[in-house]
């Protein structure tokens, strides 16, 4: 066994030189500072019967998805994710449009949060500045801020909470704060027992070490559907390795057809993402599933989620993908903090 494949804090400190780790343990006081955060900014609340837009992209939108997840039919009103340059067609001055980013730069969102002001929409900015820090103050819109120095990705925390509270503030779910409270302790119960060096530190090694030198494949459905695609984009960014994500039962009419030529031309594995409150139709066709690709993947794996409530249920799947996509880095000898690529597009873009 190679000292990365160890995966001790010595190995893991080795590669992680931005000290990610660290970050997505403290999962359980981003999401305690989030609460925080949004009570400081001392919004009104004020319904909108049109419901609630999260307008974001990458790591800023993901907690929009998480929220909607979380809020389940719990949502009273119409609350979606929008990723792009412009915002749904029945945007309409009676809904609520988050436009969430956290550098405050990202065009598409600045694009968004302009759209929404031109048919009137009422607009919450959250953001560390940037210029949409400064749109928003010239335009008398309320800015909840969120704390510098990290990747977008880790302030998944912040996002999540914060696309929550605006999602009660505007009358379009249930207020989760005492849920958000309990869901931070048990997660932080988590944190202690995967941590390394904490007693199930294995868990989410183990997993890392299954996914290794494969192509992963995510599926969830229903409160996974988006953690499962927060691990495929963890999994790209994190381990710069190509993931993909899919729903069941969707994937069950198309995708699982694919899997006849995996073994032909790579190494595929497949994760799927369970929860006690899926579908038990859903649950069955999870088992069924993976049995059948078994023989041409590399590796699969079932992964249950961890709490009682959805809020719980999903952070623990969250914590549980980021410390597998950082100890592929770790694997994989790559520094999960720099996205050159990424930093390339937008130089590309910002010379065109």
């Amino acid at each position: 066994m190679t000292a990365a494949a160890t995966l001790d804090r010595e190995s893991i400190a080795a590669v992680d030189e931005r000290n990610q780790l660290d970050d997505i343990l403290a999962l359980p006081d981003h999401l305690r500072d989030a609460l925080w955060r949004v009570e400081s900014a001392n919004l009104e609340p004020r319904g909108a019967s049109g419901g609630l837009i999260v307008a974001g992209m990458g790591g800023s939108a993901i907690g929009g998805a998480l929220a909607r997840a979380a809020l389940g039919d719990r949502a009273v009103r119409p609350f979606t994710v929008s990723r792009g340059y412009g915002l749904p067609p029945w945007t309409a001055p009676e809904t609520t449009v988050l436009c969430s980013s956290y550098s405050g730069n990202t065009e598409e969102t600045l694009a968004a949060f302009e759209a929404a002001g031109a048919v009137g929409a009422q607009r919450i900015v959250a953001t560390t500045g940037g210029k949409l820090a400064e749109a928003a103050r010239a335009d008398g819109v309320p800015v909840i801020p969120f704390p510098g120095g990290f990747q977008p990705r880790a302030a998944v925390g912040y996002s999540l909470v914060v696309a929550l509270e605006v999602a009660w503030m505007c009358g379009a779910a249930e207020r989760l704060h005492s849920e958000i409270d309990v869901a931070a302790a048990r997660t932080e119960e988590l944190v202690a027992s995967w941590r390394p060096g904490g007693p199930q530190e294995d868990v989410p090694k183990e997993l890392a070490r299954g996914l290794h030198g494969t192509v992963p494949q995510i599926a969830g459905s229903g409160l996974t559907s988006p953690i499962a695609y927060r691990w495929k984009t963890q999994i790209n960014e994190n381990a710069k390795m190509p993931a993909f994500s899919h729903e069941i039962p969707e994937l069950d009419h198309n995708e699982i057809m694919g899997w006849q030529a995996a073994s032909e031309l790579g190494r595929f594995s497949a994760v799927f993402l369970d929860d006690s409150d899926l579908h038990p139709r859903i649950r069955q066709r999870i088992e069924l599933t993976r049995g059948l690709i078994a023989g041409d993947a590399a590796a699969t794996f079932r992964v249950e989620s961890v709490g009682g409530s959805p809020t719980e249920r999903l952070l623990s799947l969250v914590l549980l993908g980021d410390l597998v996509s950082l100890y592929l880095a770790v694997l994989r000898g790559v520094d999960p903090s720099p996205v050159v690529m990424i930093d390339r597009l937008k130089s590309a873009l910002a010379g065109g």
